[in-house]
């Protein structure tokens, strides 16, 4: 884009009111220079998040912003006016200064009261301009930061350095490490330092760029760049000392994550050729996959679908979304009730564009469902893929402003939500244009009076679009099933799509050594960015196929991640249409590892779930960066860790590294040290031979061949619940097909305490629970406190007195690390009982829980 700078300068102060709060501040600049006059304000909007815009008439605020504008709520908080003159305006909101000075540019500048130097500022003199359409904010660059977020980008996961489009497109089989754009439009960047944590967010759904101090000026030295491409800026800076205190009070703005269904977090299946299938049809060939399932004893939790089953049957034989393919499917509901029987939910893939030859595409030409083409005034048309690798053909792309369109969308997803389909998989929803000038029909946003009124879709649309596309899959499955959560999968995604979507992925990867790595840190991105129910597809969905011992690492890996889902499309110079796939049991020598990779995440699915009940509720990714909680560590600002690729948290308890390089069977991973202020920090415990115990502080070398494990190990004084190693009965699904999974009646508590005494220190672990499919569940809390000494270890395990959900299970089994002998003990004088050794050789003990049934306070989620 050209750069067509203006900076705004000689701005004034202009009063609201004689009450006027003075965390709030509106200059304007009458610059002869430019052809409108140019508004600029700063106010507190929460104790800390503040609000900028910078806009004109020229430069209105975008009208519909991915994140609406918020209440100002700024109850028990103290605000001091500290200095103001006519260029110069201070203040104090509890613990934070923040000061606006408009000698020239707007300079806003935010620091802690206990702390000289700025944690954000605005670059002097540079600070706020307007560029042709859009605008441009610089701001200071601290060079020794590390800088995350922007949803989903490459790795590493420090952005330092760097820049970045913000915006989205179909980068089918990308370099993991380089390439950019991606497929999410999330233009949040978080500054982060020992000393404190800042994140700059804007609400356009324009694309722009970030340049990460990147760009280096003699004159303006280091800074840090957002572009915006069309409109003015609405900012919302948000201040806190931790990361997870920013991520926290980002969800307070934009909305807590969405919950996603227990079965969700299961083995989700998948590949593009089993939808392809004629001869056998595709039904019979996914029931053969199932009996597969079956015969290697490979739990699974949902199948994807791919957009096979749409393809029409007849010539030109492409894909027509909401309409089964009768060949391949005859009897789509009878099919899916199979499916159900066995266990096994569905997705289908849904695209929100229809080929000239889809047999509703005339109702959307005549009810102005389509994009218009400015100049010839009629439906806008393009190459849209239409069946088998690189193949197109001309169409267009749904409108979900179109009111026409947006209930035609909602009522194909009903429909198929009411043949069976248990949920939607939004896919190549990027909306890559060819021409901005396309227009919309703006009939079914919100109109502000403040913000543009353009209905150019290239200004302010295509992002806005994947949002509007998820909320109209949503509305169509809870249309069908009010009580019950829908799952939107999706994966393009703007900050508003949140909304609607609960879940994605890291879109069309390599199959590859490197791009397994740099998964972890795209992962950790896409975390702080609150997308939580989020992973990658295992094995890789383009490429060669994966090596057994690529495959069984990335399997390790990916059973230690929030989503585990293995689906591809592996080009085939044999069957273009189809593809190949990658199946857990395609190297006989291996599945035996494959499947107890797999029964070890579902024996760990109430660990796992509890961590997707717990990012609804505080908004705590359940992967994490290493150094989360462990700021105090000055290890974990290092640049090695910073780049997030080789290890991380998966909750309080796991810490995961992994192998990614062939042939190698031992990894280098670093144990953070707590703060002393947290108490004595008793190390880690390997969880693979030879089981040692290990100090924190330090880089150790873990043993871990490739047939075995990846390097696994738990923090000392954490607890992992766990449940049967197989898929079990949401306790929320009275489905006739869920009678056929076990009943999740069984609860362990995997703990680790120190060798020998705690001395008098405690450990305490919360793991929530709920039926696992309700719109609005109620959400019980369990809490496990234990302390130890050389003999024995004490247990207080006590349900929440406001729990309302009662789960099938009623006593736990206390599992102790391999090789610990001690005798457990109830703190409230329980019974317990020594249970015969298994052959995971690890000491349990057996011990009855009271689960009370009084009201709840707990019964929601933000």
């Amino acid at each position: 884009m050209p750069q067509l700078e203006a900076i705004p300068k000689s701005y004034e102060a202009v009063s609201l009111s004689k009450d006027e709060s003075p965390a709030s501040i509106y200059l304007k600049s009458n610059d002869n220079d430019l052809d409108a006059p140019v508004h600029f304000t700063f106010e507190a909007i929460r104790s800390n998040i503040f609000r900028t815009t910078f806009t004109s008439t020229t430069h209105p605020l975008p009208p519909y912003p991915s994140i609406p504008q918020p209440a100002k709520n700024l109850k028990n908080t103290q605000i001091n006016t500290t200095s103001k003159s006519t260029d110069f305006h201070a203040f104090t909101i509890n613990d934070i200064q923040a000061s606006l000075t408009w000698t020239h540019a707007p300079v806003v500048s935010l620091s802690w009261l206990d702390s000289s130097s700025p944690l954000h500022s605005d670059l002097a003199f540079r600070s706020y301009a307007l560029d042709g359409p859009g605008i441009a904010h610089y701001t200071a660059h601290d060079r020794s930061a590390m800088h995350v977020g922007l949803g989903e980008k490459s790795a590493p996961m420090d952005l330092t350095a760097r820049y970045f489009q913000i915006s989205a497109t179909d980068c089918f089989g990308y370099e993991a490490h380089a390439t950019d754009p991606m497929y999410k439009h999330m233009p949040l960047l978080i500054k982060a330092t020992p000393h404190g944590c800042v994140a700059v967010v804007s609400s356009s759904h324009s694309r722009g760029s970030w340049s990460v101090g990147s760009e280096i000026d003699g004159l303006w030295g280091h800074f840090k760049v957002y572009r915006q491409d069309y409109g003015g800026l609405e900012e919302y800076i948000i201040i806190g000392r931790t990361l997870k205190d920013v991520v926290r009070s980002y969800a307070d703005l934009i909305g807590f994550p969405l919950l996603a269904p227990r079965w969700a977090y299961g083995y989700l299946s998948g590949g593009y050729k089993y939808t392809m299938g004629d001869d056998p049809p595709a039904y019979a060939q996914l029931l053969e996959f199932a009996d597969k399932l079956r015969e290697h004893d490979i739990p699974c939790s949902a199948h994807q679908m791919s957009s096979g089953y749409s393809i029409a049957e007849t010539e030109p034989r492409v894909r027509n979304v909401f309409r089964w393919n009768k060949h391949r499917f005859p009897d789509p509901e009878g099919w899916i009730k199979k499916y159900h029987a066995l266990g096994i939910r569905l997705l289908t893939n849904i695209k929100p564009f229809v080929l000239a030859s889809h047999p509703d595409y005339a109702y959307l030409v005549e009810n102005k469902g389509l994009f218009t083409d400015h100049r010839t005034k009629s439906t806008a048309e393009m190459r849209l893929w239409s069946a088998g690798g690189g193949e197109s053909g001309l169409g267009g792309h749904v409108d979900f402003t179109s009111s026409a369109a947006y209930e035609w969308w909602a009522r194909g997803v009903q429909k198929l939500k009411e043949q069976g389909i248990d949920a939607m998989w939004n896919d190549n929803n990027e909306y890559t244009l060819p021409n901005d000038d396309w227009q919309m029909a703006l009939e079914t946003i919100p109109r502000t009076s403040n913000r543009a009124d353009s209905n150019k879709v290239g200004l302010w649309g295509r992002a806005m679009h994947t949002e509007l596309m998820a909320k109209a899959s949503y509305d169509g499955l809870l249309r069908a099933e009010p009580g019950v959560r829908p799952f939107v999968l999706t994966r393009s995604a703007s900050i508003g799509t949140l909304r609607y979507a609960c879940s994605s992925w890291s879109g069309d990867n390599m199959t590859c050594w490197e791009s397994m790595k740099a998964a972890n840190a795209i992962s950790l991105n896409a975390g702080v960015s609150l997308m939580h129910c989020y992973g990658h597809d295992i094995g890789g969905f383009e490429g060669p196929q994966p090596s057994p011992e690529l495959l069984l690492r990335w399997v390790q890996l990916g059973c230690h991640q929030i989503r585990f889902a293995i689906n591809c499309f592996k080009t085939s110079p044999q069957d273009n249409q189809a593809g190949e796939v990658i199946e857990p049991w395609m190297y006989p020598e291996i599945t035996p590892m494959i499947r107890k990779a797999i029964k070890r995440r579902y024996g760990m699915m109430p660990y796992i779930y509890s961590l997707g009940l717990e990012s609804a509720l505080t908004a705590t990714p359940p992967q994490r960066w290493i150094g989360w909680g462990y700021e105090s560590d000055p290890e974990v600002w290092t640049k090695a860790l910073k780049a997030g690729e080789e290890q991380y948290w998966f909750g309080d308890t796991l810490l995961v590294g992994g192998v990614y390089q062939p042939g190698l069977d031992a990894a280098r991973l670093y144990l953070p040290r707590q703060s002393s202020a947290d108490g004595f920090d008793y190390g880690y415990v390997n969880l693979s031979a030879p089981y040692d115990h290990l100090a924190s502080g330090q880089w150790v070398t873990i043993s871990s061949p490739w047939r075995e494990s990846i390097p696994l190990l738990a923090k000392i004084g954490g607890a992992i619940p766990v449940g049967k190693s197989v898929q079990t009965r949401m306790p929320g699904d009275e489905s006739a097909e869920s009678k056929a999974l076990p009943v999740d009646d069984y609860r362990g508590i995997e703990i680790f305490p120190p060798k020998g005494s705690s001395h008098g220190q405690t450990f305490s672990t919360t793991w929530y629970e709920d039926d696992g499919l309700s719109l609005t569940p109620d959400i019980s809390k369990f809490t496990i406190t234990y302390s130890a000494n050389e003999e024995k270890v004490i247990i207080d395990l006590t349900p929440s007195p406001d729990n309302v959900f009662v789960p099938p299970w009623r006593d736990v089994v206390i599992i102790l690390p391999v090789g610990d002998e001690r005798y457990v003990e109830s703190a409230n004088g329980h019974a317990t009982e020594r249970l015969a050794t298994q052959s995971c050789e690890r000491v349990r003990y057996k011990m009855a829980v009271p689960v009370p049934r009084s009201q709840s306070v707990c019964n929601g989620y933000h």
